[in-house]
C-alpha cells in the first residue's frame, strides 16, 4: 500500500527533494544484497537527526521498501536489523513521520519481526516499535489487537536490559484505562515486572516504576496485588519508599510516590500508614517547590491533590507542611521577570506550558480546602487569591477553567466565606458567564457551585436570579448528563426555599408541568429526591400553597399518586408523604386531599407502617417543614 504525506506537506516537501535522498532510495532496489545493506546503513547516517531528510525519505517510497526488505525471508539478519533502526530513525521525526509509517503497517511488520531468534533484530523492532507507541498519534489499541502480542512481550522481557527497558516502556505508555490494565495484568504484568525494580540498569527500574504506576492507577485489585508482592524478600511498598529518598532522582522520587498514592486511593494503603504520612506526602510537597522544573512541580501537585482530595487528615497534615498553601502561590507568577532560568529554550519551553501550573495550583487547592473551614480561610487570604481564581475561569484552557471552577467549587463550601469574599468580587459574574457555554464536564462543576451560591444566606442570591438563573437551571434539567439534571434541579430547589411567590412562580412556568412529570420519573433517584425536595420548597407558606395547587393542583395530586404506587425506596415516599403534609397546611390546598379517596386510602396505608410519615391537617400530625437546601 502506497503512503502518503498528507497533501499539503507532501507538495512542500517534494519540492525540497534533493539528488542525494533519491540515491539513497534507488539503492534499495539493487540487486546485490550487499549492495543494498550499505544503502540502509548510509541511509541510516543520513537521517540522525535531519528531519528534512527523514521527510525526503518518506515521501520518496523509503518506508514500503524497507518494510519489504525487514519481512523477507531472504534477507539477511543484519540487513533486517539496519532495515528496523532506519525506521526508528524516522519515526523519531514529525508526528507526520509517525502516521506515514502507521499507514504503511509498520506496527504488525515489526511485530512479526519480535518471533526471530536473533536477538538484536528483536532489540531493534522493539525500539522502533517503543518509538511508535509512544507518539501521540499513534492509537494504543494497535497494541491489543492480536491476543498473542501481550504473551509474548512477557516472555521476551527475559531476554536482555534492552527489551525490559523497551517493553515497559510500550506498556506504560499503552495502559490506557481499566480494561488494558486487566489484559496486562491477567498476562501476568505484576509477577513479570516486579523483579525489574532492583535492576542495575537505571533505566529498566524506572520504566518498571512506571508500568506500575499506570497499572495501579484506580485498580483496587491491582493495587491489592502490589501491596503484598515480594521482591527480594521486600514488599513492593516498602521498595517504593526507598525509592522516594532523597537522594534519589526526581523522576524516580515522583513516580515512586504517584505508585504509592494510587495504591491508598485504591484502598490496598490505609490514609494514615506512615508510608503515605511520612514519605509520600512530604515527597510530593517537596515537588511544588519552585527549586523544581515546572513539569516536577505540575506532576507533584496534581498527585498530591489526588492522594489528599477524600482524606480530611491528610488535607491537615499538607497545609502545614512546608508552608505548602504560601508555597502554590508562586504557581501563579511563573516564570518571573527575573526567573533564574539562563537556558532560552528552557524558558521559551516553560512560558507555552505556565498554564499548567496554575492548572495544577488550582486541582491543589481545591483538595485542600474541600473540607476544612480554616484551611479554606488560608487559601483565601493568600495574595490576591480570589482575583487569581476569577481570571481563572477565563482562561482559554479548558483545564485551566475546569480547574479553577473546581477550586472555587471547594472553596463555596463555607458559609462565611459565601457571604464575604465571594460577595466582595462578585464570583456569581464570570460563573454566569461560564455557564452561558462550556463543556460538559464545566458546566457539571460550574452548577455545582451556583448551588452553594444559591443558599438563602448567600447575598448572591439576588443578583443570580435577577441574571436569569431560572432558565438557565430549568434547562439542565432537560440535559442527556444525569449530573446536570441533578444540579440544575438542586439549584432550583435551594432557590424557592422560603422564596417569594414570584420566583416560585417563575420556577413552574419555566420548567413546565410537563418537565416536573419527567424528573419525577427519571432512572436517576438523585434527580428524582432533588425534585421533591423542590416541590416541597415550593408548596411552603399557606398562600403559596393555595396559589400553586389552585392552578397546578391537579398535576401535583397525579404526581403524588404516581410516584406512592410506584416501586420506591422507603426515603422517596417519605419526602412523598412531606409534599402531601404540605398540602394539607394549605387553606383550600387540603380539600385535594379530602376529596380524594385513593389518596386518603394510601395515607392510611402508610401510617400503619413503621418508619414512614403520616399527614397534618388531616390525622392530627405535625406540619412537615420545607426541604432545607444545603452544600453542594
Amino acid at each position: 500500500m502506497a503512503c502518503l504525506l498528507e497533501t499539503p506537506i507532501r507538495m512542500s516537501v517534494l519540492s525540497e527533494v534533493t539528488a542525494s535522498s533519491r540515491h539513497y532510495v534507488d539503492r534499495l532496489f539493487d540487486p546485490d544484497p550487499q549492495k543494498v545493506l550499505q544503502g540502509v546503513i548510509d541511509m541510516k547516517n543520513a537521517v540522525i537527526g535531519n528531519n528534512k531528510q527523514k521527510a525526503n525519505l518518506i515521501v520518496l517510497g523509503a518506508v514500503p521498501r524497507l518494510l519489504y526488505l525487514l519481512q523477507q525471508e531472504t534477507s539477511s539478519t543484519e540487513l533486517k536489523t539496519e532495515c528496523a533502526v532506519v525506521l526508528g530513525s524516522l519515526a523519531m521525526g514529525t508526528e507526520n513521520n509517525v502516521k506515514s509509517l502507521l499507514d504503511c503497517h509498520i506496527i504488525p511488520a515489526l511485530l512479526q519481526g519480535l518471533l526471530s531468534p536473533d536477538l538484536k533484530f528483536i532489540e531493534a523492532c522493539l525500539r522502533c516499535l517503543r518509538t511508535i507507541f509512544t507518539s501521540p498519534v499513534t492509537p494504543e489499541e494497535l497494541l491489543y489487537t492480536d491476543a498473542t502480542v501481550i504473551p509474548h512481550l512477557m516472555a521476551l522481557l527475559s531476554r536482555s536490559r534492552y527489551t525490559q527497558e523497551y517493553i515497559c516502556q510500550i506498556f506504560s505508555h499503552c495502559c490506557k484505562g481499566p480494561d488494558h490494565q486487566t489484559i496486562l495484568f491477567n498476562h501476568g504484568a505484576v509477577q513479570n515486572i516486579a523483579h525489574l525494580l532492583t535492576s542495575v540498569s537505571y533505566k529498566v527500574r524506572m520504566q518498571a516504576l512506571k508500568c506500575f504506576s499506570v497499572l495501579a492507577f484506580e485498580n483496587p485489585q491491582v493495587s491489592m496485588t502490589l501491596v503484598n508482592v515480594l521482591v527480594d524478600g521486600e514488599l513492593l511498598p516498602q521498595i517504593f519508599v526507598k525509592m522516594l529518598q532523597r537522594d534519589k532522582p526526581i523522576e524516580m522520587q515522583l513516580t515512586s510516590a504517584k505508585c504509592l498514592t494510587y495504591m491508598c486511593r485504591a484502598g490496598a494503603i490505609r490514609t494514615d500508614d506512615n508510608c503515605i504520612v511520612l514519605k509520600t506526602l512530604p515527597c510530593l510537597v517537596r515537588m511544588c517547590s519552585k527549586e523544581r522544573l515546572l513539569e516536577e512541580r505540575v506532576e507533584g501537585a496534581e498527585t498530591l491533590a489526588y492522594l489528599i482530595e477524600p482524606d480530611v487528615e491528610l488535607q491537615r497534615i499538607a497545609s502545614i507542611t512546608d508552608h505548602l498553601i504560601a508555597m502554590l502561590a508562586d504557581y501563579f507568577k511563573y516564570p518571573s521577570s527575573v526567573s533564574a532560568i539562563t537556558d532560552i529554550k528552557r524558558l521559551d519551553h516553560d512560558l507555552k506550558h505556565a498554564h499548567e501550573l496554575r492548572q495544577a495550583a488550582f486541582k491543589l487547592y481545591a483538595s485542600l480546602g474541600a473540607n476544612d473551614e480554616d484551611i479554606r480561610k488560608k487559601i483565601i487570604e493568600t495574595e490576591n487569591m480570589m482575583d487569581r481564581i476569577v481570571t481563572g475561569l477565563s482562561e482559554s484552557s479548558v483545564k485551566v477553567r475546569l480547574a479553577a471552577v473546581r477550586c472555587l467549587h471547594s472553596l463555596s463550601r463555607s458559609v462565611q466565606q459565601l457571604r464575604t469574599s465571594f460577595q466582595d468580587h462578585a464570583v456569581w459574574k464570570p460563573l454566569m458567564k461560564v455557564l452561558q457555554n462550556a463543556p460538559d464536564e464545566i458546566l457539571v462543576v460550574a452548577s455545582s457551585m451556583l448551588c452553594n451560591l444559591l443558599l438563602e444566606f448567600s447575598p448572591s442570591k439576588e443578583p443570580i436570579l435577577e441574571s436569569g438563573a431560572v432558565e438557565l437551571l430549568c434547562g439542565l434539567t432537560q440535559s442527556e448528563n444525569p449530573a446536570l439534571r441533578v444540579n440544575g434541579i438542586w439549584a432550583l430547589m435551594n432557590m424557592a426555599f422560603q422564596a417569594e411567590q414570584k420566583i416560585k412562580a417563575d420556577i413552574l412556568r419555566s420548567l413546565s408541568t410537563e418537565q416536573l412529570f419527567r424528573l419525577l420519573s427519571d432512572s436517576d433517584l438523585n434527580v428524582l429526591m432533588k425534585t421533591l425536595g423542590l416541590l416541597r420548597n415550593l408548596l411552603s407558606t399557606r398562600p403559596h400553597i393555595d396559589k400553586i395547587m389552585s392552578t397546578h393542583g391537579k398535576q401535583i395530586m397525579q404526581a403524588v399518586t404516581l410516584i406512592l404506587e410506584g416501586e420506591h425506596n422507603i426515603e422517596v415516599k417519605e419526602q412523598t408523604l412531606c409534599i402531601l403534609a404540605n398540602i394539607a397546611d394549605g387553606t383550600t390546598a387540603k380539600e385535594l386531599i379530602m376529596t380524594n379517596d385513593d389518596i386518603l386510602q394510601k395515607i392510611k396505608y402508610y401510617m400503619g407502617k413503621d418508619g414512614t410519615a403520616a399527614v397534618p391537617g388531616v390525622m392530627g400530625t405535625p406540619w412537615a417543614p420545607a426541604s432545607i437546601p444545603h452544600l453542594c
